[in-house]
């Protein structure tokens, strides 16, 4: 197979995927046996998406790959995009969360009160956030689940 067949796989395969993959799930999913030959496909596309005159980019999240929408494209065409289908209380915790990772829950409830339990019990159900016990309290932490959701 030709180098340009490799980079069309992974291409489709980032295009039809809801969420960010990493080299060894684009590697199993598009049935390339070497990572190298993947990581080389990858790196191409990027550099075309760069290039080329399209409003699409390949985005980076940790050591996982999406497609996503160059600016100013993204934030004039944001509003077609669905919703998170979160409460606005528990967007709004989620916001705090992600400016504050790895918050303490009892801080929280501090500033938002106790209303603040059921809205982490979504947060945590849509897995946005991750938590872990600390002391008598709770470590909060966004996921990659949120970063690729919200392409951050």
């Amino acid at each position: 197979m030709e180098n340009t067949e490799y980079k069309k796989l992974v291409e489709a395969a980032l295009f039809m995927s809801p969420k960010a993959l990493g080299i060894s799930e684009l590697s199993e999913v598009t049935g390339v046996a070497s990572p190298g030959i993947v990581r080389e496909a990858l790196e191409k596309l990027i550099e075309d998406y760069k290039s080329d005159g399209t409003s699409l980019e390949v985005i980076r999240i940790s050591d996982k790959y999406m497609f996503g929408l160059k600016e100013p494209y993204a934030s004039k065409v944001s509003s077609l995009a669905s919703g998170p289908d979160l409460s606005r209380g528990a967007l709004r915790i989620l916001a705090y969360i992600n400016k504050n990772n790895g918050i303490l829950q009892s801080q929280i409830v501090r500033l938002f009160g106790s209303s603040t339990y059921e809205y982490m019990g979504e947060l945590e159900e849509k897995d946005f956030i991750k938590t872990k016990k600390t002391g008598r309290s709770r470590s909060i932490e966004t996921t990659v689940k949120f970063r690729e959701y919200f392409n951050v």
